[in-house]
C-alpha cells in the first residue's frame, strides 16, 4: 500500500483515491490503474507524463543534464569503461569484475560470425536498399537460424539470445553496408576488440587490409556507449511492447530497429549531415541561423536541443571531446563541412537566442560529425545507433519478462461516429 494518495474529485461522483508511487529518484507517479473500474481513462498523447513501467536500468534528469546507467553517470562510464563493460552493466546490473569481463569478452568475441545460410539472405535485397531496411529484415531472421534460444520463459535462453544479438549485430551491420556497395563481406576477427572488429569489417577488403587506429576505435566505442540506453524512448518502448506479447527476442529487437529508423528518433545524426550539406558553405551559416530563428520559416537546425534535456546533453560533452580527438587524428580540422559544423557550434553556445531556448548541441550533432569524418556513409548512421542501442533494448526486454508484465494494451479516447444503422 502506498503511503500517499491523490484524491480525484469529479462533480457528481464519489472521490477516487489513487496511490502515489515513489521511485528512488525522479518524479513520483500517480497509479491510475483503477480508473477504468470507475469508467475513466487517463489521456496523455505521446506519453510525456506517463510512466509505462517500473525500471531499474536507466535514469534521466533532463533539467539537470543527468544520465545514469544502473546509478553510474554516463560521463564516468565513457571515460573509465569500454562498451562491453556497459553491455555487462545493462544486462546484469553491475560492472564486470576482471574475471567476468574476460569471460564476457570471450563469449561476445567468439559469437560474432553468423550462419552461412543467413549470409545468403543478403542476396535477396536490392543493391540500393537502405542498410536499415536490410538490418531490420536480417535481425528478425535470426529467429529462423537460432531457434534453440527462443523460449522467453527460460532464463538461460534469454541470456544466450542476448549474447548472440550483441555479438552479431556489428557483423550484420557491416555486411549490410558491404552488400549495398557491391563489395564482398569481411569475416570478423577474434584478435580485434568490439569497435575495432566492426571497423575492420566495414573498411577492409580482400585487396587491402584496413589498419584500425586506436583513436578511431575508441571514438566508435564511445559512440556505442553513449547510445547504449536512454530510458523509455520510442524504440525501447516498442521492444517492450512487442516483448509483452511473448514474441521472441530477435523479433522484438527487429521491431526496435524499425522504430529507430524514424528521422525523429535514430535518424537525427543523419539529418545533421544533410543539413550541413544543404547549407553548403561557411559563408551561408548566418543566413541559415536567421532562418532557424524565423518562426514562419520551416527550416530547423538539426542537432540542437533535445526533447528530454533542458540543459546540456551530458553525452554531448563526451562526444565533443571525442570529436576533437578524431579530427586531430585525421587532420580534418579544415575540412569544409566540419568547419561549418564547428562554426554552428560556436554560434549555438554564444548566441543569446540559442542560450535562452536552451538549444545546445546534442549528441547527434557531434556523432554525425565524427561518423562523417571517419568515413561512415550517411545511410549507415542510424545503423551505428542500432548497434549501440542493442544492449539497452535487450536489458529492458529481459527486465520486462522478469517482472512478468501483462501484455501492453493502450486505450483510446474515441471521438468517431456514434452507433448508426445501415440503410
Amino acid at each position: 500500500m502506498a503511503e500517499k494518495v491523490a484524491t480525484l474529485h469529479i462533480e457528481g461522483r464519489d472521490p477516487i483515491e489513487l496511490p502515489i508511487l515513489e521511485g528512488s529518484m525522479g518524479p513520483s507517479a500517480i497509479d491510475v490503474r483503477s480508473l477504468l473500474a470507475h469508467g475513466l481513462l487517463s489521456f496523455d498523447p505521446g506519453f510525456m507524463s506517463t510512466a509505462s513501467c517500473e525500471s531499474q536500468i536507466t535514469f534521466i534528469d533532463g533539467d539537470k543534464g543527468l544520465l545514469l546507467h544502473r546509478g553510474y553517470p554516463i560521463e564516468q562510464l565513457a571515460e573509465h569503461s569500454d562498451y562491453l563493460d556497459v553491455c555487462h552493466l545493462l544486462l546484469y546490473g553491475d560492472l564486470p569484475t576482471a574475471e567476468q569481463k574476460k569471460s564476457f569478452e570471450h563469449i561476445i568475441t567468439h559469437h560474432t560470425m553468423i550462419h552461412e545460410q543467413l549470409a545468403e539472405m543478403f542476396q535477396a535485397f536490392r543493391r540500393d536498399a537502405h542498410p536499415m531496411a536490410i538490418l531490420t529484415g536480417v535481425a528478425g531472421a535470426l529467429a529462423a537460424f537460432y531457434h534453440d534460444s527462443l523460449d522467453v520463459n527460460n532464463e538461460r535462453h534469454r541470456e544466450i539470445a542476448a549474447h548472440r544479438l550483441i555479438s552479431k549485430m556489428p557483423t550484420l551491420a557491416a555486411m549490410a553496408y558491404k552488400y549495398s556497395i557491391g563489395q564482398p563481406s569481411i569475416y570478423p576477427r577474434n584478435d580485434l576488440g568490439y569497435a575495432g572488429n566492426f571497423l575492420h569489417m566495414m573498411f577492409s577488403t580482400p585487396a587491402a587490409e584496413y589498419k584500425v587506429s586506436p583513436v578511431i576505435a575508441r571514438a566508435v566505442d564511445r559512440i556505442f556507449i553513449l547510445h547504449a540506453d536512454h530510458e523509455q524512448n520510442a524504440s525501447t518502448s516498442t521492444v517492450r511492447l512487442a516483448g509483452s506479447t511473448g514474441s521472441n527476442p530477435f523479433a522484438c529487437i527487429a521491431a526496435g530497429i524499425a522504430a529507430l529508423w524514424g528521422p525523429a528518433h535514430g535518424g537525427a545524426n543523419e539529418a545533421v549531415v544533410s543539413m550541413l550539406e544543404e547549407i553548403g558553405d561557411e559563408s551561408r551559416i548566418d543566413e541559415y541561423v536567421a532562418k532557424a530563428k524565423d518562426k514562419s520559416d520551416p527550416f530547423r537546425l538539426m542537432g540542437f536541443g533535445h526533447r528530454v534535456y533542458k540543459s546540456y546533453d551530458p553525452r554531448a560533452k563526451v562526444m565533443k571531446q571525442t570529436c576533437d580527438e578524431v579530427l586531430t587524428e585525421l587532420g580534418l580540422q579544415d575540412e569544409p563541412l566540419l568547419k561549418m559544423a564547428m562554426k554552428l557550434e560556436k554560434i549555438a553556445l554564444e548566441d543569446e537566442y540559442f542560450i535562452k531556448k536552451k538549444l545546445y548541441p546534442n549528441v547527434d550533432f557531434y556523432s554525425g560529425i565524427i561518423l562523417k569524418a571517419i568515413g561512415i556513409p550517411t545511410e549507415m548512421f542510424t545503423v551505428m545507433f542500432a548497434i549501440g542501442r542493442t544492449p539497452g533494448w535487450i536489458a529492458h526486454w529481459k527486465e520486462m519478462l522478469d517482472q512478468k508484465s501483462r501484455i501492453s494494451r493502450p486505450r483510446q479516447l474515441y471521438s468517431g461516429k456514434t452507433p448508426r444503422d445501415v440503410k
